[in-house]
């Protein structure tokens, strides 16, 4: 089975997401996360470091990933591994795979016509701010209601 990875980077004040605008197909002229594939021999956090430094020019020394979460395509016979990172500092990113830019928070990061990956972006971005809360806060991961704030709050 074939393994992937994406990456949630965000800038070190936690205000803004790295995002790609796709320049080919699959999803041509959408926002999505960076990531790429894990090649063999590499383990999966191996290959987000090296991912990352390849699209954004963002090292290891800029930021630390914690793997949070894994999707198994199995009609596809692959795998997505999800990584997320907060900057250490502020960096310049640069790549020339896709067009990269920062993403203010308050997007609607589920809608299709503006994203990539048919809502997941929406659902792993929601599935952080509820990682986060849970930790800080020891809440219920369950409860309904816009965690925005609270997130926010946590990692000011």
């Amino acid at each position: 089975m074939q393994g992937y990875n994406v990456l949630l980077i965000y800038s070190k004040d936690m205000d803004r997401l790295l995002m790609c605008k796709r320049l080919k197909n699959p999803y041509k002229g959408l926002s999505n996360l960076v990531g790429g594939k894990i090649e063999s021999g590499e383990t999966g956090i191996e290959a987000a470091y090296r991912e990352l430094y390849e699209e954004t020019s963002i090292s290891k020394d800029d930021v630390t990933l914690h793997h949070v979460m894994d999707f198994k395509y199995y009609l596809h016979h692959c795998y997505v591994e999800v990584f997320v990172g907060k900057l250490k500092r502020d960096v310049k990113v640069s790549g020339d795979e896709n067009e990269l830019y920062w993403s203010d928070l308050n997007q609607d990061f589920f809608d299709m016509t503006l994203f990539a990956g048919e809502g997941k972006i929406g659902h792993m971005i929601e599935q952080v701010k509820m990682i986060f809360v849970c930790r800080k806060y020891e809440v219920n991961p369950l409860l309904k209601g816009d965690v925005l704030p609270l997130f926010k709050q946590m990692i000011t």
